[in-house]
């Protein structure tokens, strides 16, 4: 999983065709997600064609078949382009004809898996489930397992799909008004710490205010849930610090003046994504300090992965290691830039494990 979400990051920019998206990200999706052999007609047949009423010949990209009937139809659409109700078409067509019960519309990030709830026997017009290859939802994995080949149990997503459906709606609901609050929105929190009416004026004086509050709050709430992760710890031989990664002396007030920006969180998911296909999720972990964000393996100074370089103003930089565990920075212009340095990540890791 890992894996592929590092491949579809590093190369979405380059990935301009339909084709290109289905050979580079689709087929990979189909065969090591799923489980299914691409290369076996038993199982997956490409360009499927079904007579549907008067359109003739037409075709879907991609059939997963079980015991001789279609379980699943894919319909591609090229990853530079957004999905869109119209790309559904031929789906909404062949879903009636076959006896599928999930239909899948990509570009090769983002999967919207789609089945009949509101009617038998006709694709819903939204989907049940999401799944964005740019921004994995973890909670979604156990439901993607159920379609997998060895683990297929139709009965069981049909059943969750409804719940799945309005939960994920509610969730890319909170995502758009955490972004971009509407009136209703900043209506709503302004109506319970201010008195008055909700005029114009207080509108422009909350819509600000209800964003930043936002954005914090997911922040404590990230962060809270590293302190319980990382609170576990590890052998006290595997996290002694070097003298120059001592910890912050502690401020007047009782911090340590290190803090922990939402930007290196996204940045360490982004080295962690890259740095899977190494070694195992789970040891992979960061650890924050004045000068720098430190990804390293198995919580152990000795045994550093990257560094973010994130505390100057303007300039961001991204430290990666060689075998002398010496470290070569690098200027990205965003997170995005640190999939340009993907290989020198995982050799990072490599160096560790040899």
């Amino acid at each position: 999983m890992a894996v592929l979400s590092a491949k579809v990051q590093s190369q979405r920019e380059v990935i301009v065709t339909e084709e290109a998206t289905k050979n580079a990200f689709v087929m990979p999706f189909i065969s090591t997600i799923l489980g299914y052999d691409v290369f076996d007609p038993l199982e997956v047949v490409p360009e499927f064609t079904a007579d549907v009423g008067v359109k003739k010949g037409e075709k879907v990209d991609y059939a997963i078949m079980r015991d001789g009937e279609v379980q699943i139809l894919i319909e591609c659409k090229k990853s530079s382009g957004p999905l869109r109700t119209e790309h559904a078409s031929q789906l909404y067509r062949y879903f009636a004809v076959t006896n599928a019960r999930i239909a899948v519309l990509t570009n090769g990030e983002t999967y919207q898996f789609y089945t009949d709830l509101d009617a038998p026997n006709r694709m819903d017009v939204k989907p049940f489930l999401v799944f964005d290859f740019t921004d994995i939802d973890e909670t979604l994995l156990p439901e993607l397992r159920k379609l997998t080949k060895d683990d297929f149990d139709l009965d069981s997503v049909i059943s969750a799909a409804g719940e799945l459906k309005y939960i994920g709606e509610i969730k890319r609901t909170l995502a758009t008004q955490f972004r971009e609050p509407d009136d209703e929105w900043i209506r709503f929190f302004a109506s319970r710490v201010h008195d008055g009416s909700f005029t114009k004026k207080v509108r422009e004086q909350f819509a600000p205010l209800v964003m930043k509050a936002a954005a914090q709050f997911l922040n404590e709430q990230v962060n809270d849930r590293l302190k319980t992760a990382l609170g576990s710890g590890f052998p006290a031989a595997d996290v002694e610090p070097r003298a120059e990664e001592a910890v912050a002396p502690e401020h007047p007030d009782g911090g340590t003046g290190i803090e922990t920006t939402l930007e290196e969180l996204e940045g360490y998911q982004i080295v962690k994504a890259i740095a899977c296909s190494e070694v195992k999720p789970d040891r992979i972990v960061h650890r924050d300090s004045k000068s720098y964000f430190a990804v390293l393996l198995d919580d152990n100074n000795r045994k550093p992965i990257a560094r973010l370089h994130f505390n100057g103003r303007s300039r961001k930089y991204l430290g990666v290691f060689d075998a002398d565990k010496n470290e070569t920075r690098h200027l990205i212009d965003s997170l995005d830039g640190i999939y340009q340095h993907a290989e020198a990540i995982r050799e990072s890791v490599r160096h560790h494990l040899a």
